[in-house]
């Protein structure tokens, strides 16, 4: 068994990348070939300004970063996708109906009402086993249902599933993402019986392959713009939901620890062989998602980083010169706020002032809010550490599992102020890195699809382990408010 070489098309909420690796039984390598922003755009749609994706605009971007790819490595053996989740494109004809909507796009609230009058929210967690969040792909597939927009159409494709079928012809859905749907049973199989309930056409809905399935080769009519070697690369199904990748990364013992894969959002957890659609578990709104090898990923959606990255947009749009790590520094250097706000408080979800909205939340309690950006990054940054050390103790309760560890993988992992922030008020230990787990999962699952590596996630994870750096945060036993 030798190394080869595969290519990850990673596609985040606000940025998206190609990285190509090199992988074998002791080799893992990851050089990025692009790296490009992912940003909506809004488009007046009779009476409101509606949130779209560009993507055939990211789709022109992965091109560009295959054929990076392709240049240096004409005989690349694969390439995998992973994006969001809930998001989706309409087909007709082949053809995409329209650009797909983003997940902060006011239009799901009213599937909410929608698919509550069909289906009791009890009865949908027993069913799907999915936390609610106003933006599911069952509660924006009710809107469209609504408008007619799905009468029209002949497919529908979760986002890494459509870039998967721009690049092959091929269409399928992929298990980990679909299962972020709400719309699959305890099996993994499409709930015809809920989808009928809900009044969505079985049609649309592709055939559903795991992770490590061949999808295709590259359409040869790619050729000029993919100039790989012979007949190309396959592209295989990986974790496509971006978590699912990224927990195959995560460099655990499953049995005893937890993860928080923070990017835009934060996902905490813990990976489990089967479901848990308690009662208590609803309430907490933890979540039942797939995972690769079918282990289950129950976790607890947090506003992520997205806090942090949104605010500094809005300073910037104020004219004000900041960077997040000059934020950060100064952040470190202030005191500990004697309270913290909740991230999810659904005002914090849509795009704009969302420092302006921090502000609001503390009036209204009578609490004084930060008056510095650098006193507002130090207070975002707690608050969220609140939050996921809230999480992994929900989950470890809910579970059984005995969390003696936290891992953060992701963009989070690099922000020190937060891993020890998180070990502080967990009382656990932190674990930061990989980094680019997202992207690393994606690798290792094609390596494994291509013979370069074998063994289970645990294998997978032993190599993560044994070739990528962490950084270890040890609980600091200090008073904390709020």
């Amino acid at each position: 068994m030798s190394a080869g070489t595969v290519a990850a098309v990673d596609l985040g909420a606000t940025s998206g990348r190609v990285m190509h690796a090199r992988v074998g039984p002791g080799t893992l390598e990851l050089t990025e070939a692009a790296r490009f922003p992912n940003t909506p755009v809004r488009v007046w749609e009779g009476d409101r300004a509606a949130l779209h994706w560009d993507l055939t605009g990211l789709y022109a971007n992965v091109v560009d970063g295959l054929a990076a790819v392709a240049r240096t490595d004409p005989a690349l053996r694969s390439i995998g996708v992973d994006a969001w989740a809930v998001d989706y494109g309409l087909l007709r004809g082949g053809r995409l109906v329209r650009e797909p909507y983003h997940y902060r796009d006011e239009r799901s609230g009213r599937g909410v009402a929608l698919v509550d009058s069909a289906v009791p929210p009890e009865l949908l967690y027993r069913e799907g086993g999915l936390q609610f969040l106003p933006f599911n792909s069952l509660y924006q597939l009710a809107v469209d249902a609504a408008d007619g927009s799905l009468g029209g159409a002949d497919r529908f494709l979760l986002i890494p599933d459509l870039i998967a079928y721009w690049l092959t012809g091929a269409e399928h859905a992929e298990r980990t993402n679909a299962s972020t749907t709400g719309l699959l049973t305890a099996d993994g199989a499409w709930n015809d019986a809920l989808i009928a309930r809900l009044g969505l056409p079985r049609s649309v809905f592709a055939t559903l392959i795991d992770a490590g399935t061949t999808v295709g080769g590259v359409l040869p009519a790619l050729a000029h713009d993919l100039p790989f070697a012979g007949g190309g690369p396959a592209v295989t199904a990986v974790g496509s939901h971006d978590t699912a990748s990224a927990v195959v990364a995560v460099p655990m013992d499953a049995s005893r620890a937890a993860y928080i894969s923070c990017g835009t959002w934060g996902l905490v957890g813990v990976e489990l062989e089967h479901r848990i659609v308690s009662e208590e578990g609803r309430a907490a709104n933890f979540t039942n998602e797939g995972g690769v090898d079918g282990r289950i990923r129950y976790l607890h959606n947090v506003m992520g980083l997205w806090l942090l990255s949104e605010s500094i947009r809005e300073w910037q749009r104020r004219g004000l010169h900041v960077d997040l790590a000059g934020l950060l520094a100064e952040a470190a250097e202030l005191p500990r706020p004697a309270d913290v706000f909740d991230p999810e408080d659904p005002r914090f979800l849509p795009p704009g002032d969302l420092p302006s909205r921090i502000v609001e939340w503390f009036d209204e309690r009578g609490l004084r809010a930060p008056a510095s950006p650098a006193g507002m990054v130090r207070v975002i940054v707690e608050s969220l550490a609140a939050a996921f050390a809230s999480a992994v103790q929900a989950a470890a309760v809910l579970s059984g599992v005995p969390v003696e560890t936290v891992h953060i993988v992701g963009g989070g992992a690099r922000n020190a102020l937060l891993c020890q922030a998180i070990a502080d008020r967990s009382g656990l230990p932190v674990v930061a890195g990989p980094v680019e787990a997202t992207a690393i999962g994606n690798v290792l699952v094609q390596a494994r699809a291509a013979g370069l590596v074998s063994g289970d996630l645990e294998s997978l994870r032993g190599l993560v382990a044994r070739t990528t750096p962490n950084v270890r945060y040890t609980p600091v036993r200090i008073p904390v408010h709020g």
